[in-house]
Order: structure tokens, then C-alpha cells, then sequence
């Protein structure tokens, strides 16, 4: 991994400054991409905007800044985005500072923003240097997600397609996955509905399969099997529920797409459940119904009275093996089981000790 500090003068970043919607965000004479096609939007408030300007008139050190070297020669910025499209928008008049655009200002002040000196390193190396030494700095300023941070690292045909797919407000992806319902929860610009479409797809490794497609002239594959996904959603789950955006559709999808499923007996026992008391976790219905694992649930747990009243009743004593312990030894077991009926109510409880308990439940 190769990095080296280098000092450029805002005059020479600016170079060829363009800042469009469509085209993205290049500089220095066309060599850096700012922030490449469909990637997250200017964040930076008035406030921060201005401090950037501030303490570059001021004379003061800026926090540095770091570019990526792509395979083509040029650079994308890894960290600094922000920053480097306040300057550019301010030196072309885009916005003012304290009333006076930079055409306002005398020589001499223009001079002192335009030779500042930009402490910047160039980063180079191979998918994985880059992608560990990216996440070291990634400490300062708006922080990049995890999926951001891959971004600067695969980039290539296959990623400024998935941008565009799934990387911007009103993205063909969050259309989708809105309509009728939200189903994906997150933001399209924080990268967080291409993050979770890749670890649907590649059951959680998702710098394995950008790896691999990186070259890949467009992100069809993905997107086609985010269709696929919704469109199965959509059909296994008629009716639509606000936790629906929490649950994990590709991972669901991946196991049962070529199960026959009855959609009217998962909505009778989804809406039973809903309205179960004892499953404090509703979103987890979902994958029950088709798992039947409890886990999902999270279901209500004996409260600590229930606990005491229970204990005091079998004298301290584990109702299997009959032994005497602390009540910290044991734990509240369902006396009737919760799928049997069993409700999370102190005349079902009993405390068995931690070894019986295991063995009950198969732990």
C-alpha cells in the first residue's frame, strides 16, 4: 500500500470545477472525480459549508484529505468530498460568505484562498490495503458507512450502474421496495438500500461479490434479483404491516422462493400473533412463520416477581432434579410451552436450575 502526502494549492484542485446533478463532481482538470456519478448528495449545512471557508481565509489547517488512485490514473475522493465541494462552489460564486461572493473580493484575498495548500494523500494499493487502511481513517467529519467505504475501492462500470440503481432519493430501487408499503428500511443516499441488496445476494459477503463483478459492464444481475426479491414479498404477504421494513426479505427468499406457500394461512397466524402479547418483537413474525424458529420473537420474558413467587412456591427447588439452589442458579421455564399456548403469566412458570433448563430446551 502506497501513501504519500502531497500539497496542492486550491488553485490547482479547481481546475475544470463542475458540479451537475447528471455528471457528478469533477476537478483538477478533469482528474478527479469529487463524487462520482449517483453517488450521496452535498450534506454539509450552511454552517459547515461556511467553517470551511472560514478557516481556509484565516489561514488555518484544513483536516487532510485523501485520494484514491483508480486503475485509469486518475483519483476519486475517499475523504474530503464535502470540503472540496465547498471550496469549488464558493470560488464559483455559487454562494456567499459574510455577503460577499468570492468576486467580491480584493486580489490580494482571492490570492490568499486560491494558494492555500490542500494537505492531501494519494492513496494506492489492491482491493484489500485500500479497503483496510480507508476504514483506519475514517474518523473524522460525515463519516462514511461501510458501504461507502467499498464504494471507493470497487469502483468501476459495475458500481456507477448499481449507483444508479440504487444510490439516490427517488432511485428505481427505493421506488420499488415503497411501493405498497415501505419493505427496506435506510437511506438510498447513505448506500444502505445497495448495501443490503448485495448481502441479500451473496448471503452477507458483499466485498466477495463486488470483487467479482467489479469489471462487469452493469449491475443487471443484482438489480434483477432485487425484483425478484420484492415481487415474492409482495405475493408470500399480502398485507402490508409497518414492520415489514425491518425484516431480512432476501435471506427469506434465498430459502423458500420455491416453497408453495398458502398466503392465506400466514396472514391468519400473522395476525394472530400481532397480537400476541408475549412477541415483543413483531417484525420477527416473518421469518417465524416460515422458519418456525422462536428466536425471532423475542418472547416476553417472566418478570423477576413472576421469578420470586415461583421460586418461594417450590421452596427453592428445581422441579426436575429436585436439588435446592440460589435463585440466581435457575432459570424461568414455560410450564406450558409458549407454541403449545403457553402464555408468559405466573401460574406457567416454574424455575428449573441452568443444567435442566439447557436440556429442556435442547440448548
Amino acid at each position: 500500500m502506497e501513501i504519500n502526502l502531497h500539497k496542492i494549492p486550491i488553485r490547482k484542485v479547481i481546475v475544470g470545477f463542475k458540479d451537475s446533478a447528471e455528471e457528478g463532481v469533477v476537478a483538477y482538470d478533469g482528474k478527479l472525480d469529487i463524487r462520482p456519478k449517483y453517488q450521496r448528495e452535498f450534506v454539509y449545512s450552511g454552517k459547515q459549508r461556511d467553517a470551511v471557508i472560514e478557516t481556509i481565509k484565516n489561514g488555518f489547517p484544513l483536516n487532510v484529505m485523501y485520494w484514491v488512485k483508480t486503475d485509469q490514473g486518475n483519483f476519486e475522493v475517499l475523504d474530503g468530498q464535502q470540503r472540496t465541494i465547498s471550496i469549488g462552489q464558493y470560488v464559483s460564486g455559487d454562494f456567499s460568505l459574510n455577503d460577499r461572493f468570492f468576486h467580491n473580493l480584493t486580489k490580494e484575498e482571492q490570492s490568499q484562498i486560491l494558494d492555500y495548500e490542500l494537505m492531501i494523500y494519494f492513496c494506492d494499493g489492491n482491493d484489500k490495503e485500500r479497503l483496510d487502511w480507508f476504514r483506519i481513517i475514517n474518523i473524522a467529519g460525515e463519516k462514511l458507512t461501510d458501504q461507502e467505504l467499498r464504494n471507493a475501492v470497487y469502483t468501476g462500470p459495475w458500481l456507477s450502474d448499481a449507483k444508479l440503481k440504487f444510490s439516490k432519493s427517488n432511485c428505481a430501487a427505493y421506488l420499488l421496495a415503497n411501493d405498497g408499503g415501505q419493505l427496506i428500511s435506510g437511506s438510498p443516499i447513505r448506500q444502505e438500500y445497495l448495501q443490503t441488496a448485495l448481502s441479500w445476494i451473496n448471503n452477507g459477503k458483499i466485498e466477495d461479490y463486488m470483487a467479482k463483478h467489479q469489471r462487469d459492464e452493469n449491475a443487471d444481475e443484482l438489480w434483477n434479483y432485487f425484483q425478484d426479491v420484492i415481487a415474492w414479498t409482495r405475493k408470500a404477504f399480502t398485507n402490508y404491516r409497518r414492520e415489514m421494513s425491518s425484516v431480512q426479505w432476501g435471506e427469506l427468499y434465498n430459502k423458500f422462493k420455491d416453497a408453495k406457500l398458502d398466503t392465506d394461512k400466514l396472514e391468519i397466524e400473522i395476525k394472530e400473533l400481532m397480537q400476541d402479547e408475549d412477541v415483543t418483537k413483531k417484525s420477527g413474525i416473518y421469518p417465524f412463520v416460515l422458519t418456525r424458529q422462536e428466536r425471532y420473537l423475542n418472547i416476553r420474558a417472566f418478570t423477576d416477581k413472576m421469578k420470586r413467587e415461583a421460586y418461594e412456591k417450590q421452596k427453592g427447588k428445581c422441579i426436575k432434579c429436585k436439588k435446592h439452589f440460589e435463585i440466581g442458579e435457575m432459570e424461568a421455564d414455560h410450564i406450558k410451552p409458549w407454541h403449545e399456548g403457553g402464555k408468559t403469566i405466573t401460574k406457567n412458570c416454574q424455575m428449573l436450575c441452568k443444567d435442566d433448563n439447557r436440556r429442556k430446551s435442547g440448548k
